[in-house]
This record gives C-alpha cells, sequence and structure tokens, in this order.
C-alpha cells in the first residue's frame, strides 16, 4: 500500500522529520525560511497532508490541492485557515495548543517588567556611554514602575492566560481582574481572581493584558474609546495579534498621555513599517512575534504538529483539530 503524500512547507527538526517520513512519503521545502505561496501552490497537486505554520489555507490553495485531507500548522492561532472552506472540502484542519503555554506567560511577565522599569531604554542609555556620575542627571531620570502588587487585567483567561496569572499572583503579589465569556470558578479559586466587564477592567488594572484569539468578534475588539479608559500610569501588553487592536488608536493613545507605556509582540501588518510611530517611542517595548520562541517549545510544537497530521491522515483523532473542523474526525 502506497503512503499518503506529505509536504512540509519549512524545515523541521530532525525527530519530527523522522517520525514523519517514517509514516509517509514527504517532501520538504529546502529553501530559506518557508516556502512562498506560488512554490507552495505548486507542490499540492497531489498532497493529501500538509505541515505549515503560517501560510493562508484558502480556496485559491484547496483549489489547488483536490487531494488534500489534512492541514497541520505549528503555530496555536489559526486565522490563516479559511475554515467554512475547508469545511466544505471536508479537510480536517489541526493546531498546537498548551505546549507553549508557560513560554509565552514567561515573556508576558518579561514584557511588563522591561515596560515598566524601562530595561530596553535604560539598557541603551548605558551602552551609548550615557551614565556618567555626577554629570547633570538625577536618580529621578531612570525611575519607572513597579510591577509587584499592582493590579493585572487579562483579557481572555484561556490556558495562557491561568498561566501568566500564576506567574503575577504567586510570584509578584499581584490583583487578578479578567475578562471572559463565561466565569472561571477555578480561576478564582486559585488566584482570588475577579471577573469584571472590558470596560471596568480597563478603568481598574495597571497593567491591561491582551490574550485573545483572533477570530470575527475580536478583530479590533480595542479601540480608542478602551484606551481612553485606561489609567495614565497604566501599561498595555499585547501577545496576542496584531488585528485584536486599532493600532493607530493605541498610538494616539500614547501619543496622548493617556496611558503610560505599551510592550507589544505582535503587530498589523508584521512586520511594521519602518516609519511606523510605535517604532520611535521610548516607552513602547518593541519584538517581533517570539511569544513561543525558544528552542524547546518549538520543537515541542513542531513534533505535536507532526503528531496531528499523521493522526489525521491515518484514520485516527488528531490530538488537537480546531474546532470549527472537530465534526470531521
Amino acid at each position: 500500500m502506497s503512503k499518503a503524500k506529505v509536504y512540509i512547507s519549512k524545515a523541521i527538526p530532525k525527530p519530527a522529520a523522522d517520525y514523519l517520513e517514517e509514516r509517509f512519503d514527504c517532501r520538504t521545502w529546502d529553501g530559506q525560511g518557508a516556502a512562498s505561496r506560488e512554490r507552495l501552490l505548486e507542490e499540492l497537486a497531489e498532497v493529501e497532508g500538509l505541515l505549515t505554520a503560517s501560510s493562508v489555507i484558502n480556496q485559491e490553495l484547496l483549489d489547488r490541492a483536490p487531494k488534500l485531507r489534512a492541514v497541520s500548522t505549528v503555530s496555536v492561532g489559526y486565522n490563516h485557515f479559511d475554515v467554512q472552506a475547508m469545511k466544505e472540502r471536508g479537510v480536517i484542519g489541526t493546531h498546537t495548543p498548551y505546549v507553549l503555554d508557560d513560554t509565552v506567560a514567561d515573556l508576558v511577565l518579561g514584557m511588563m517588567l522591561s515596560v515598566s522599569r524601562r530595561l530596553p531604554e535604560l539598557d541603551q542609555f548605558v551602552k551609548q556611554g550615557r551614565w556618567q556620575r555626577g554629570v547633570g542627571l538625577k536618580e529621578e531620570h531612570f525611575f519607572g514602575f513597579d510591577v509587584h502588587h499592582r493590579t493585572i487585567g487579562i483579557i481572555g483567561m484561556g490556558r495562557i492566560g491561568e498561566a501568566i496569572a500564576q506567574r503575577a499572583v504567586h510570584g509578584f503579589g499581584m490583583k487578578l481582574l479578567y475578562t471572559s465569556r463565561s466565569a472561571k470558578p477555578e480561576v478564582e479559586q486559585r488566584f482570588g481572581g475577579e471577573r469584571r466587564e472590558l470596560d471596568a477592567l480597563l478603568a481598574q488594572s495597571d497593567y491591561v493584558v491582551l490574550m485573545t484569539p483572533l477570530t470575527a468578534e475580536t478583530k479590533h475588539m480595542l479601540r480608542e474609546e478602551h484606551f481612553r479608559r485606561m489609567k495614565p500610569t497604566a501599561f498595555f501588553i499585547n501577545a496576542s495579534r496584531g488585528q485584536t487592536i486599532e493600532e493607530s488608536a493605541l498610538v494616539k493613545a500614547l501619543q496622548n498621555g493617556w496611558i503610560a507605556g505599551a510592550a507589544l509582540d505582535v503587530f498589523d501588518p508584521e512586520p511594521p513599517s519602518p516609519d511606523n510611530p510605535l517604532l520611535a517611542m521610548t516607552n513602547v517595548v518593541t519584538l517581533p512575534h517570539i511569544g513561543s520562541a525558544t528552542a524547546a517549545t518549538r520543537d515541542d510544537m513542531v513534533m505535536l504538529a507532526a503528531r496531528n497530521l499523521a493522526a489525521a491522515l491515518l484514520g485516527e483523532k488528531p490530538p488537537n483539530v480546531v474546532p470549527e473542523l472537530a465534526h470531521l474526525v
């Protein structure tokens, strides 16, 4: 019996590659980065399974892949899936939640500390040779804001939100507020968390952390009126997706002093334009979408994606089917 054909759109670690090659007839893009859209479409005529990270799975791609049965993405987010088109074609879609929860939570706490204590800004101050004793600057020049015992408001209390809460409450003694479509009794019991409506959370939090997935409902969920409700001493942290906020509204909030600063791992678009005003602001920490970017976590994500794909192609139930396509397995 012939093996199903699989295309891997970006080089992956050897353990995951070996796992797939033992089971399937695999072809892997061997160029720099990920395969271009044009190259990807050229490869799909006979492919039954696709392993990717960010390729847009839409009607155009499905039309070029008549034998495609499953797509496995090496990411938690799957907003690059046209789930309706996949549903109509019966193509299973899987993702990689949970394995990156702690890594992303670590980064969020690092972002909070970096922007509140001005770590990148003052790092550059020292490296540029501007730190000289007895020359002009008062110690207040280096002051930042405390994180400990302040209030953190988490918008989107999923698994990553819980990991952030654990660090914030148990590590820094913070008070926890959260928004969620439904109450989270376990979160309230474990962390003393209090559920709030969005407006109240924004008004009461010293650190607002946005952790929602990108959906039709969450696109541009934070706009100018929301940033206006925050404290002028508050910081905004976004480690979800760039499109969950109106970026121009955040720029306006920072320029007008409605909030004290921001730390961003995501933008709209990515990468941001060199003339994006956020890149010139010393009270904004900017990162290149590195939420899960450690070697150990990425290896785990790729292996999970490989196992998801293998299960789908072998007629088993994949561990992590995206909810909208769960009925296909």
